[in-house]
């Protein structure tokens, strides 16, 4: 079955689309990568989008054409990466989260636009989309969904070995007697906040840690960051930008002069930092890096210096792209999904029970399911 992914993350700059081939032998799992890109959002489009998100108020008028614009953007994306492999068999969307509920440290709801029905009238075959809130109901929190992907690439190695996702927000899958995975907090969420709200660049986001360099630590602003009832919460967690935004930052730097390379700076070392001690408190000895985080020279430098006895590495050399993991993960939900397959861990977010996620829109023929797959045993893929 050739599966297409689709996703928007934390990050909201733009869709990360793959295509993957998928072969299944007895529960063995075969994945030939054969598409990965990644489609930046038009201006407008993602101004509008950045102008609803917590912790601006909006109207339900306001989501409502965004999920449209959204689903619309996201249709052209799938039938164009679609028709460059000659076609598809299902496609498994994300979405946009625009806002993920957490109360008293338990996940109630979780919101992801753009209306999948685009996509399945422009590609023409089944979509499954709205993933995560199936976890939520049987107690996990819905993230990170990656663990599920993790555990399959990371499973049989010898010792606690992890997977980090460096989005918006920050992932960790530890693997070693058990699994765990959790939400560590912001990656780059809070200085792509500063560097759109600054005008720094028109990327949205710091390139290279050019402004980064820059700068240097405020280490009494460091020290309130780190306090943050959050990163002492028990896994599994998770947050978002709900918690971790703009208004968050200025709220603790309350009337102090800073200047924005070193807020910028200071902002790149609380990623270090928190990650590093999650790494260390885990007894993780290999660590493969992914996102758009794994592409700022300051945070991996600052990881290995902070992770001497750890080897930290592109999760490239797990076989998903460091740049595309969480698209492939998609594809791999929509496959799990189609073929009857849990494709949640209960150790990954805390559900009770595995379930089989997302709802199936039809495409624009009768929806014929695949026989059901009665367990994943492996996963294998090849770019």
């Amino acid at each position: 079955m050739r599966v297409l992914g689709l996703l928007s993350g934390t990050s909201h700059d733009g869709i990360d689309v793959t295509v993957v081939e998928f072969d299944e032998t007895d529960g063995a799992l075969h994945g030939d990568v054969l598409l990965e890109d990644s489609i930046p959002y038009g201006p407008e489009l993602r101004a509008r989008l950045v102008a609803a998100l917590p912790p601006a108020q909006t109207t339900l008028a306001e989501v409502c054409e965004l999920d449209t614009l959204i689903g619309q953007a996201f249709a052209e994306v799938a039938a164009t990466a679609a028709a460059s492999v000659g076609g598809v068999d299902a496609v498994c969307t994300h979405g946009q989260t625009v806002y993920h509920w957490v109360d008293a440290g338990h996940a109630l709801g979780t919101l992801q636009i753009g209306q999948p029905a685009w996509i399945a009238e422009r590609v023409g075959a089944p979509v499954v989309s709205d993933v995560r809130i199936r976890d939520i109901t049987v107690g996990g929190h819905g993230a990170p969904l990656v663990s599920f992907l993790d555990e399959l690439l990371l499973r049989g190695r010898p010792g606690t070995s992890a997977a980090l996702n460096l989005g918006g927000i920050a992932n960790i899958t530890v693997v070693g007697d058990g699994i765990s995975a959790y939400d560590v907090g912001p990656a780059n969420a809070l200085v792509d906040a500063v560097v759109v709200d600054e005008g720094l660049n028109d990327l949205g986001y710091d390139e290279d840690a050019a402004i980064a360099r820059t700068g240097a630590v405020d280490e009494t602003l460091l020290t309130a960051l780190l306090a943050d009832p959050y990163y002492t919460l028990p896994s599994p967690k998770s947050t978002g930008k709900e918690h971790f935004h703009l208004d968050y930052v200025r709220a603790l730097l309350s009337g102090r002069e800073i200047s924005t390379p070193d807020l910028v700076r200071t902002l790149t070392e609380l990623t270090v930092q928190t990650v590093a001690r999650d790494v260390r408190a885990a007894g993780i000895g290999y660590l493969a890096v992914s996102g758009g985080g794994c592409r700022n020279p300051l945070i991996m430098e600052g990881l290995r210096t902070a992770l001497p006895e750890v080897e930290v590495v592109l999760a490239d050399e797990l076989g998903a792209s460091a740049d595309n993991k969480e698209a492939v993960l998609f594809a791999l939900i929509g496959w799990c999904t189609m073929h009857g397959v849990p494709a949640v861990i209960p150790g990954g977010t805390g559900a009770s029970a595995p379930r089989i996620l997302g709802t199936i829109t039809p495409g624009t023929g009768p929806l014929r399911l695949p026989e059901p797959v009665p367990v994943l045993r492996s996963l294998t893929l090849q770019s």
